[in-house]
């Protein structure tokens, strides 16, 4: 069983700013799978289905970005998952915009919402992919009102792409590709 987890805020104002690039990664990946966000269960829209022969859970956790732990937790559990099978994917302000990466496990960095997980978790031993939002101009409004803000028209090109490859990946991650190989694809464009 694999569980993929897109990270963001689940009210409506949030849709299109940076902190949803992980709900827009996930949505995007449930479309590719075939797959809808139907129905909430441990604080989460999930949206389930099997793939290769094998359950694949997506979710959304409704806790806020900085409680995602809380539901992530809970579905772990809940379902009885390794941390072995879990992809989280989030915005991430330390790589440039546009930019993916995915990696086999390692620490929150300065994410809030992974930090919040880890906790829950008790481990840092899950994949990431993390999809990055940071200008190439310097920024001046602090970070907070940077993640909340909206994506530039000028942007929206570079970040349907960013999306596209993230989405990629989560399928692939659901069908059994191993995250080594992905990373491979990813993590070089």
């Amino acid at each position: 069983m694999k569980l993929i987890v897109g990270l963001g805020n689940p009210e409506n104002k949030y849709l299109k700013t940076f902190h949803n690039l992980g709900f827009l990664a996930v949505e995007e990946t449930a479309r590719l799978l075939g797959l809808e966000f139907c129905k909430e269960k441990c604080r989460a829209m999930i949206a389930e289905g099997i793939i290769n022969g094998e359950k694949v859970v997506l979710a959304k956790p409704l806790t806020y970005m900085n409680l995602s732990g809380e539901s992530v937790r809970d579905l772990v559990s809940f379902y009885k998952i390794p941390l072995e099978n879990v992809l989280v994917m989030y915005d991430d302000y330390d790589l440039p915009k546009g930019k993916v990466r995915m990696r086999e496990k390692g620490s929150a960095g300065t994410h809030n919402g992974m930090r919040n997980i880890v906790l829950h978790l008790g481990s840092e031993n899950f994949a990431r992919l993390r999809v990055g939002f940071r200008p190439s101009e310097p920024i001046m409004v602090p970070l907070i009102d940077l993640v909340l803000s909206g994506i530039k028209e000028e942007d929206k090109e570079i970040f349907a792409r960013a999306i596209s490859l993230s989405a990629k990946a989560g399928q692939d991650f659901a069908n059994g590709v191993p995250v080594q190989k992905i990373m491979l694809s990813v993590n070089g464009n």
